[in-house]
């Protein structure tokens, strides 16, 4: 059961950042995850009334407040017309509508969850995370960090002319994936991103030219996959060299 004994909507970051730095309060984002556990909370942070909750573009980035909806990510024009509908895809099959409606992105990212479809998707592209204390950091790199009191501001995509594509393997549509993959290009790599493994999504780079069949065979041999309910490590692997071939095929 979640015990809350104060509810703060804050007026700016700094006041969030003071609050969230003792263990007995926590950011509450949508609330989805939070509300399945068992947890004392002090202080309940609340930052809706900080305008993060909006997907903003310019020449060269777009930029995704914490707390955006995933269902804002899914049917955003401009993130998907940019990037072939990837996000619309990522997304679709999260639970469902209600769920994506509440989910935010900043819960999802900065949760680090290993069954994110949204990390995968993220991870192979240029994206960076702006922390308020720690700056801007590639997600790549955020992903291995340890969790800290840090407040996740906004989610940043460069615009740098990648097309991705992303795929996962699920035993129902609304269900966590077995396995995600996302493989992005540019003129010169493929960035191939594999998570649900199931733990955090992985980012291997590739030159263009040395890409083969042997190559994602030895990419995946390389990754750790686990074993859980849904399946197996060995079948974990198999689905992941197909799925990506079939994202280098789609590209």
């Amino acid at each position: 059961m979640l015990n809350i004994q104060n509810y703060v909507k804050v007026n700016n970051l700094a006041e969030a950042y003071e609050l969230n730095q003792k263990r007995t309060n926590i950011l509450l984002g949508g609330m989805l995850w939070l509300k399945m556990g068992n947890r004392n909370i002090v202080n309940a942070i609340d930052l809706s009334g900080l305008g993060l909750d909006k997907i903003e573009e310019d020449e060269n980035t777009f930029l995704i407040g914490c707390m955006c909806s995933l269902r804002a990510v899914e049917q955003s024009i401009s993130l998907n017309k940019y990037f072939g509908n990837a996000f619309k895809e990522c997304t679709r099959h999260i639970v469902g509508v209600q769920f994506r409606n509440s989910a935010t992105i900043g819960g999802s990212v900065f949760g680090r969850y290993g069954f994110s479809d949204i990390l995968t998707c993220l991870q192979a592209l240029d994206t960076y995370v702006e922390l308020y204390k720690g700056g801007l950091i590639p997600l790549y790199k955020f992903m291995t960090m340890p969790r800290d009191n840090d407040i996740l501001v906004r989610i940043i995509i460069r615009k740098d002319g990648r097309n991705i594509q992303y795929l996962s393997q699920r035993m129902t549509q609304t269900d966590f994936p077995i396995i995600a993959c996302a493989v992005a290009e540019d003129e010169e790599k493929y960035y191939i991103s594999i998570g649900a493994r199931p733990a955090r999504a992985v980012l291997h780079m590739i030159d263009k030219d040395k890409m083969t069949a042997e190559t994602i065979d030895r990419v995946t041999d390389e990754i750790i996959f686990g074993t859980n309910m849904r399946g197996s490590k060995e079948y974990r692997k198999q689905l992941a060299k197909v799925l990506v071939k079939r994202c280098i095929e789609k590209l």
